[in-house]
């Protein structure tokens, strides 16, 4: 079959390699689609993966084609949940999966999506239905990761909310907070393309600052009436950004951090000081909830939960904005890292 390798740092190659064979416990899935991350980028071309060679992607979704240990699965579409858990930790006795102490991961530990096929244990699928499309379904991940972010805290109806940050994550968790019912949502960030999806979601004009041309501080103080936010999810992950959230976060209110640190993290005295006197909670959120293939209530089903009941005008696949085959990964990759044109979710489709 034809994978995308990772042989080192920066040596990706597009070539032939053995058909993975599933074993018990393991199905065979056909990839149909596969996102880039975020991450995906460093990992391939500054820090390596876990173990390489490997095949890497873990945004992906497809057709179940060998499942030995579940027949009834096969022929079935399915996401992926990527965490691999060992199921025998302290964490994952409590189900926090996602949380696990010593956890494989499709991907980046073990071959991943940027493949035709993948071996996938049995516990990781999610079938799912004729109406989400492959696009949406290889979506899940990322969604899911949006709404575990959101359900970290519970706040009311007419809270102030800012979302910062809006590449993949932070507009999903803005398409989510908007299907939840929220209202005072304020969005920031500094690209028209992150506009143009707000406002096919709903979301007015004033409801979005672009750090090109308004003070976000400025901002968030006008738009709350000089209350600040409620909950402030920081979905950007770099110091300065961490330091602006504490300045826009109101008393007893709560920053959500959600994005991965580019780098080491630093507050300034003063500002460390107003996470103390505002008495201010900081929380961290790591990937998504999911409790295996027969589980219930985690963040993988609410995302069906709601995709089946979907009321937004726009919805998750329109944020895919770059469509290409699995030879040419690398280019999607190189508008990522270069960042040459406007992006936000760049799709491989695999036929």
């Amino acid at each position: 079959m034809k994978a995308q390798v990772l042989y080192d740092i920066n040596d990706l190659k597009f070539t032939d390699v053995d058909m993975p064979v599933p074993g018990e416990g393991e199905a065979l899935v056909k990839v149909t689609r596969c996102g880039i991350c975020g991450s995906d980028v460093p990992r391939i071309y500054k820090t390596g993966a876990h173990n390489m060679p490997l095949i890497p992607g873990h945004e992906f979704a497809g057709t179940i084609v060998e499942c030995p240990s579940r027949p009834d699965l096969l022929g079935k579409r399915a996401g992926i949940f990527p965490l691999i858990p060992c199921r025998s930790c302290t964490q994952c006795k409590a189900r926090h999966y996602e949380m696990c102490e010593h956890y494989d991961y499709l991907g980046s530990r073990s071959n991943g999506g940027f493949a035709e096929y993948v071996k996938v244990p049995t516990w990781n699928l999610l079938p799912i239905s004729d109406e989400i499309t492959d696009d949406v379904a290889a979506m899940l991940e990322p969604m899911c990761v949006a709404v575990h972010a959101m359900r970290q805290i519970d706040f009311v109806k007419d809270a102030n909310i800012v979302v910062c940050g809006l590449g993949t994550i932070g507009l999903l968790v803005a398409m989510f907070l908007k299907d939840a019912g929220y209202q005072n949502i304020f969005c920031i960030g500094n690209k028209d393309v992150q506009r143009e999806k707000l406002l096919a979601m709903g979301y007015e004009p004033e409801h979005f600052c672009d750090v090109r041309r308004c003070d976000p501080e400025s901002y968030v103080l006008e738009m709350t009436d000089g209350k600040k936010a409620d909950v402030y999810f920081e979905c950007i992950g770099r110091s300065e950004s961490y330091e602006q959230a504490v300045k826009c976060t109101g008393p007893h209110g709560s920053v959500i951090l959600v994005g991965n640190p580019a780098s080491d993290m630093e507050l300034t005295r003063q500002t460390y000081w107003q996470i103390l006197r505002n008495q201010l909670t900081l929380k961290g959120t790591w990937n998504s909830s999911f409790n295996g293939i027969e589980g219930t209530g985690d963040d993988w089903r609410y995302v069906l939960e709601r995709l089946n009941a979907w009321t937004l005008d726009s919805g998750p696949s329109d944020l895919i904005t770059h469509r290409f085959e699995l030879s040419q990964l690398q280019n999607g990759l190189d508008i990522m890292r270069r960042k040459s044109e406007e992006y936000v979710k760049i799709m491989i489709e695999i036929s």
